[in-house]
């Protein structure tokens, strides 16, 4: 039975396929039945498309043609009339003057010549040629005094150099403050100086403490807060920390040291 040939489309081959088993199951009338009903669902769906595609066809066939006139545009004559003729005895409107003013006033008035003595014969251009404004070399007498025409403490006064208190944005200096060594230095410092405290400990509370600070000129962080709180002592250990911190190196602008105001995180994790 295997080894003879058999029609895949036929029904024969459920026979060697339902050999032995339970015939009444679903699966062998299913697939007794699978070429029928696949030819039953290519005619319906093949009926249905075309009718589908044919249907505006059948209605026009049922409904019959109907032609739509275009419309007939209306054209309306609109005589215009001519203007009316100008008398010519009509006097024509009055010029509007403008206000006069208050003062009498001269669009180009008369130059007035005044006799004045001159003082002196004013530069021509022949004596500029032969003029030496630039500096010359003038002989000492080496048994001269130097005379001083100052009179005592009436010296140049120095300007008095203000200090600048403005406390300066980290993004927009000319030299941008730092910590000796860059910042991996002071979160090595940080993670040597800091302390977990207790309550953060029972609790397992992990996370970051947002702090800032102005770096004044002199290196030193004051102005110390706490942003955003973490808790359970953490926010104090963290301001603790910071107190102790090394001086760092100031903010430049304009070529001298400003206040900067700086923010950082300080993470708090428990070791696992």
């Amino acid at each position: 039975m295997l080894g003879s040939k058999i029609d895949l489309f036929g029904n024969d081959w459920l026979e060697v396929v339902f050999d032995q088993k339970n015939k009444t199951y679903g699966a062998y009338q299913l697939r007794r039945q699978s070429n029928s009903n696949t030819a039953k669902a290519l005619l319906i769906a093949g009926t249905l498309f075309i009718l589908f595609f044919l249907s505006p066809k059948i209605m026009s066939l049922i409904k019959g043609q109907h032609t739509i006139d275009d419309p007939v545009e209306k054209q309306v004559t609109v005589a215009i009339q001519p203007p009316p003729a100008v008398n010519p005895e009509t006097p024509p409107p009055t010029k509007i003057e403008p206000p006069k003013a208050k003062e009498a006033q001269v669009k180009f008035p008369p130059p007035i010549v005044v006799d004045r003595p001159v003082d002196a014969d004013p530069v021509m251009i022949k004596d500029l040629a032969i003029s030496n404004p630039g500096q010359k070399t003038i002989d000492g007498d080496p048994e001269g005094e130097i005379v001083i025409k100052v009179t005592p403490g009436e010296g140049p006064k120095q300007k008095a150099i203000t200090e600048d208190n403005t406390v300066h944005d980290f993004v927009s200096l000319e030299v941008q403050p730092f910590f000796p060594g860059g910042i991996d230095k002071f979160y090595n410092y940080l993670s040597k100086a800091i302390r977990y405290p207790g309550p953060a400990q029972e609790n397992g509370i992990q996370g970051k403490v947002f702090v800032s600070f102005i770096i004044e000129t002199n290196g030193t962080l004051t102005d110390l807060k706490v942003d955003r709180k973490l808790g359970f002592g953490t926010d104090e250990e963290a301001l603790r920390v910071l107190k102790a911190s090394p001086k760092w190196i100031p903010g430049i602008q304009n070529g001298r040291a400003v206040r900067v105001r700086y923010n950082i995180p300080i993470s708090f994790s428990l070791s696992q």
